[in-house]
């Protein structure tokens, strides 16, 4: 049996799961807003009480890593770092963008060559974003684009292509092609992120807590480490 908590705190939405050997057993949401700083503690309060009441042993932490909102990163990183410490548990780390793919494979039905684009909104028309084939095979990394109609071009007139997440609707008149497709309501929850986590306990993926950091940060942690290693 494996027990994992999950934490999302990568867009406005602030949520914590619980989810064993497959299945999300228990989660707790707030969607009004901002609130990450005083809701995320009651909440994973709840959580660790209820995975007390069942005699469930708390075998693993899953956060979101961004890309999203700077502060909600920060915030949902360093619960999830002071929760492996204090049970002495792995880290895994779930990037946002995966996470919102999960809704959308769970819920809709795709062309066999579809792919998929989430996006996460950054400044006027520019996104965080990346390209994924049905199976979440990486088609392109993520990286941030100012979106015209030629970013995603060779993509669209190959395939199908379906854009989601808080920053996909502003991009889809300047998208403007007959392939792409806009999905509305996706968004990053915690009770989706077992299946990404779960994928990445078999293939024994754990983050070192020591030195994980958000997506914004992990160029500037890569570089320390290596300025630390030349000593």
């Amino acid at each position: 049996m494996s027990c994992i908590l999950n934490i999302d705190t990568s867009t406005e939405i602030c949520s914590v799961a619980v989810s064993v050997d497959g299945a999300c057993i228990w989660h707790e949401e707030d969607t009004t807003g901002q609130h990450h700083a005083e809701r995320l503690g009651s909440f994973v309060d709840e959580a660790l009480s209820f995975i007390d009441s069942h005699a469930i042993p708390l075998d693993d932490v899953a956060v979101s890593s961004g890309p999203g909102s700077y502060t909600g990163l920060r915030i949902g990183v360093s619960m999830a770092k002071g929760i492996c410490y204090g049970h002495d548990v792995p880290l895994i780390a779930v990037p946002t963008l995966q996470l919102l793919t999960v809704p959308v494979l769970l819920r809709h039905d795709l062309e066999d060559d579809a792919l998929l684009c989430p996006m996460i909104d950054a400044r006027r028309m520019e996104v965080y974003a990346a390209v994924y084939d049905r199976a979440l095979r990486e088609v392109r990394p993520t990286q941030a684009d100012i979106v015209d109609g030629d970013t995603y071009r060779a993509f669209l007139d190959e395939h199908p292509v379906y854009f989601f997440g808080n920053g996909a609707a502003k991009c889809m008149s300047a998208i403007a092609h007959p392939n792409a497709h806009l999905i509305e309501g996706i968004v990053p929850k915690a009770k989706y992120m077992f299946p990404l986590a779960e994928k990445r306990i078999a293939l024994e993926q754990y983050e070192d807590v020591a030195y994980f950091v958000p997506y914004y940060l992990k160029d500037f942690v890569a570089g320390k480490k290596k300025q630390e290693a030349r000593g």
